[in-house]
């Protein structure tokens, strides 16, 4: 072989695939070609073959119209190229937000023994001795600059310090959620998704991670015996303690629909809404990743909710999960608070339903204003982000700090793919004033380094003719939280004559995958995936022409 190994080195041997998401277009993934080394050198030190391949690379930064439309497609990229090669396990590697559900989900869908291994997050950048959170500062500091507090030359100078390392935002962003995620549904060794990417100690877990493969193989230690419903909760419970980001509700869903595991909107509310928060991290906290792995990270925070996790789930351990966490406790009590002495004592996302959002929609209650989760006012409605765009500094625009800001068109078929433009920054008439928050609802995501009151995720889009669509200027809206509603206060008659009225737009793209994906994608209450790619195909390829 033009590799120059020896006639030996495949007889009878577990071929590993090394699946790589790095690329020079996804920052947040560049340095995992230096990871996949340390796992060859693990794979063939348990007496593996490690056969790297290159899967597509989703990266936040640079990605149009927005990464998540291309979600399903890397998973499809991924489960296509187990498949189809001669593989008897595989290695995951991911960084980017979209990068850890799409592997996932490719590898649930073919169920070959699988172990995943997330770049981990930047070191904390500093400026003026102050620390930086890469985005969730930068939100902070764009609206500064809008309302004139802040000058350009300044947010440069402080932007420009943020990532001083390889790695994905360190905030308890969409990327430090997912790893948090992937690691307490079993599919990482312990601490994966928390030490620092450019620390050797992720080396070391890199070549841990090659070991295990193999020994995985021949143990059969498939995706289906460690993503099991006890696993799901168990990550759901996290998911509040850690202030995660409200788009790991739409990927848990999608990754338990290629698993087969029943996972509804309303079992995230049950399991996780009245949870508190425990972890101090932004964008719900005050503090970073390099912070939570310095207290513990992931193993030492199961360990103070022991008592309410399902320690018998499987991890790639091969043992149960608990054991990852046994003997652990945090060094930092500020930064991983005690379960009876919380941040915020009911802090997971909330599930809304009304006649607003009847399949739902999501809230993120610890990146909120506490006054504005009751709330009553008039909707000010912005037909697509260009609009808002091109209306929103408007100083003639009628807004007031009681309006509720209604942007549409930004579903996952209407846009298409569902970008994170649902924390609409403020008008600029609004932000000199004094103004920092306002209720926000929209059928988008949001960024998971992002704050604010912003209803999220409305379900059914507007697009498809969700009520959403129907909502004029000046309608009342009133979100109420603790009870778990969104209501629109126009009678259901009026409502109707309204939908008489409506007519649904043209999709904006006719061809390539855009077109497959409008035409095939299902909603946010359901995770977004394509319909055709829920479940498992297996492994198995019966025909070959070889």
């Amino acid at each position: 072989m033009k590799r120059g190994l020896p006639d030996d080195a495949f007889s009878g041997k577990p071929m590993i695939g090394i699946c790589n998401s790095a690329s020079d277009l996804t920052p947040c993934n560049q340095h995992l070609d230096e990871l996949a080394e340390f796992v060859k050198r693990g794979v063939w030190e348990a007496g593996g073959v490690p056969l790297e391949f290159p899967v597509t690379s989703l990266g936040e930064t640079q990605i149009q119209p927005t990464a998540a439309l291309l979600r399903n497609l890397m998973a499809m990229d991924v489960e296509e190229s187990i498949r189809c090669n001669p593989l008897d396990g595989v290695v995951l590697l991911s960084g980017c937000d979209k990068t850890t559900p799409a592997m996932l989900m490719g590898a649930a869908s073919v169920d070959l023994p699988s172990i995943m291994l997330t770049g981990g997050p930047m070191l904390t950048g500093r400026h003026r001795g102050a620390p930086l959170g890469s985005a969730t500062d930068m939100w902070r500091m764009s609206e500064e600059v809008r309302a004139g507090k802040m000058s350009a030359e300044e947010f440069v100078a402080t932007e420009s310090s943020m990532t001083r390392s390889a790695g994905h935002c360190n905030p308890m962003g969409t990327a430090s959620t997912m790893a948090s995620m992937a690691e307490v549904l079993g599919m990482t060794l312990p601490q994966s998704a928390s030490i620092p990417a450019p620390d050797t100690r992720r080396k070391q877990l890199a070549h841990l991670t090659g070991r295990r493969i193999v020994h995985m193989v021949y143990e059969d230690l498939r995706p289906s015996k460690v993503m099991t419903r006890p696993a799901f909760e168990n990550a759901v419970k996290v998911l509040s303690a850690i202030g995660g980001s409200t788009n790991a509700v739409i990927h848990l869903l999608a990754i338990a629909g290629r698993v087969g595991v029943p996972l509804t909107l309303d079992d995230i509310d049950r399991i996780g809404s009245r949870l508190p928060l425990l972890v101090d991290i932004m964008p719900a906290g005050n503090r970073l990743m390099e912070d939570f792995f310095e207290a513990g990270g992931i193993p030492a925070l199961m360990a103070e909710l022991a008592s309410i996790l399902e320690g018998d789930a499987l991890a790639v351990t091969g043992r149960p999960i608990r054991e990852s966490w046994q003997g652990r406790t945090t060094s930092d009590t500020t930064m991983i608070r005690p379960l009876d002495q919380p941040i915020i004592e009911e802090a997971g996302i909330a599930v809304l339903r009304g006649n607003l959002c009847p399949q739902g929609a999501v809230v993120k209650p610890s990146a909120a204003s506490p006054e504005l989760l009751v709330h009553t006012g008039p909707a000010l409605v912005f037909d697509s982000i260009e609009d808002f765009k091109a209306r929103v500094d408007d100083p003639l625009l009628d807004v007031t700090a009681e309006t509720v800001l209604v942007l549409r068109g930004c579903g996952p078929r209407g846009y298409p793919g569902m970008p994170e433009v649902g924390n609409m920054p403020l008008p600029e008439k609004m932000l000199k004033a004094g103004v920092r928050d306002m209720v926000r609802i929209s059928d988008a995501r949001m960024s998971g380094t992002a704050f604010g009151t912003t209803v999220l995720h409305v379900a059914p889009e507007s697009t498809v003719g969700g009520p959403l669509a129907l909502v004029r200027t000046g309608d009342r809206i009133t979100l109420d939280v603790p009870s778990r509603s969104l209501t629109l206060h126009v009678s259901d008659d009026d409502l109707e004559q309204r939908r008489k009225e409506w007519h649904a737009p043209a999709p904006v793209a006719t061809r390539g995958w855009s077109r497959l994906y409008i035409d095939h994608v299902m909603q946010a209450d359901t995770g977004c995936d394509l319909d055709f790619l829920v479940g498992s195909s297996g492994s198995e390829v019966t025909r070959e022409s070889h």
